[in-house]
C-alpha cells in the first residue's frame, strides 16, 4: 500500500492510505499509441530539437476514417516552435493512411 501525503495548511502533512489497485486503475488515454507515433514522426524530422510540450488537440472522423490531432512544442538553441501532426487512419483497421507535420509559430 502506497502512503500519499497531502498537505494541509502551511504547517503539516497528514498520510492518506490509498490501495494499489486504486492507484493502478488509471486507464491509458484511447489516443496514446497516436501520441507515441507523434512524438515518433516529430523527433524523426527534428532529430536535435527538444520536445518540451505535448498536447492531443482531439479527433476528427470522416466517414471511414478518423484523424488524430496533436500539438508538439519543440525547443532548439536558435528556437522554439510548435509542430502540428495529424494522423489519419482507418478507423475499423487502425491502417494509417497519412501523417502530415506543420510547423507553427504560436
Amino acid at each position: 500500500m502506497k502512503k500519499v501525503y497531502v498537505m494541509l495548511g502551511l504547517l503539516f502533512a497528514v498520510p492518506l492510505h490509498i490501495p494499489e489497485m486504486v492507484l493502478a486503475q488509471q486507464e491509458t488515454p484511447a489516443y496514446a499509441k497516436w501520441g507515441k507515433m507523434a512524438v515518433e514522426e516529430v523527433k524523426g524530422k527534428y532529430p536535435h530539437a527538444k520536445i518540451v510540450d505535448y498536447l492531443h488537440e482531439g479527433k476528427e472522423v470522416h466517414g471511414a476514417s478518423t484523424i488524430e490531432k496533436f500539438k508538439l512544442w519543440l525547443k532548439q538553441p536558435d528556437k522554439e516552435f510548435g509542430v502540428h501532426v495529424r494522423i489519419s487512419y482507418l478507423t475499423s483497421t487502425q491502417e494509417v493512411e497519412k501523417i502530415e507535420l506543420q510547423e507553427s509559430q504560436s
